[in-house]
């Protein structure tokens, strides 16, 4: 199933992000965090934003969180999108899910605008996000040195919803937590996650 991260997920969240520290680039960061960082990056990113897990028989398979794009008042209605899968769960249709599931939550913020930013060539995750409707937005140039060599960074992007003029104010996460559209989506244990639009 699906739904919102715990304090209590932090070490396996941690398991997964370590590889993609140590061994990948799908992040630039260097060094494992600790499991109190990753709870207190969870504490702080949920006052404003979606973080979600799946969840299966117990165990955490993948997360998926939005973040802040830039600090500008201007910019509340776009947001940075994160993903990670947990390697024996790849190649399962989770992430799609899981993906969609957090850009609908996006909608009911109102925010309009989703930015994922890959380090390229990353042609998983690249296939990922242009199967959910990203577009690619441009290209960074050398921006990140990490395992001994220089990676360009691209930026895709996806319209979540028409922008309105002037937009309706932006709604921080948790003046979502009672909200009947967000249980609608999250799901319940006895009847699973629920459908999203993009039909995963």
């Amino acid at each position: 199933m699906i739904r919102i991260a715990q304090a209590s997920d932090a070490a396996a969240m941690r398991d997964i992000y370590a590889p993609s520290v140590t061994d990948g680039v799908a992040t630039f960061e260097t060094a494992v965090p600790a499991i109190d960082t990753m709870q207190e990056r969870l504490r702080t990113r949920l006052l404003h934003y979606p973080w979600l897990v799946w969840e299966d028989a117990g165990e955490i398979l993948a997360y998926a969180y939005a973040g802040r794009f830039r600090e500008r008042a201007a910019y509340d209605w776009i947001a940075e999108t994160s993903i990670y899968v947990r390697a024996d769960a790849q190649r399962r249709g989770i992430a799609r899910q899981l993906y969609g599931c957090l850009l609908d939550v996006m909608r009911l913020q109102g925010i309009n605008q989703a930015v994922g930013v890959i380090t390229l060539p990353g042609e998983a995750s690249v296939a990922l996000h242009e199967r959910i409707g990203f577009r690619p937005a441009g290209v960074w140039r050398q921006s990140g040195y990490k395992l001994g060599r220089w990676w360009d960074v691209g930026v895709w992007q996806m319209q979540l919803q028409p922008a309105a003029t002037p937009p309706p104010p932006f709604i921080p996460f948790p003046q979502l937590l009672d909200s009947r559209s967000l249980q609608d989506l999250l799901g319940t244990p006895d009847r699973g996650p629920a459908e999203h639009k993009d039909g995963t």
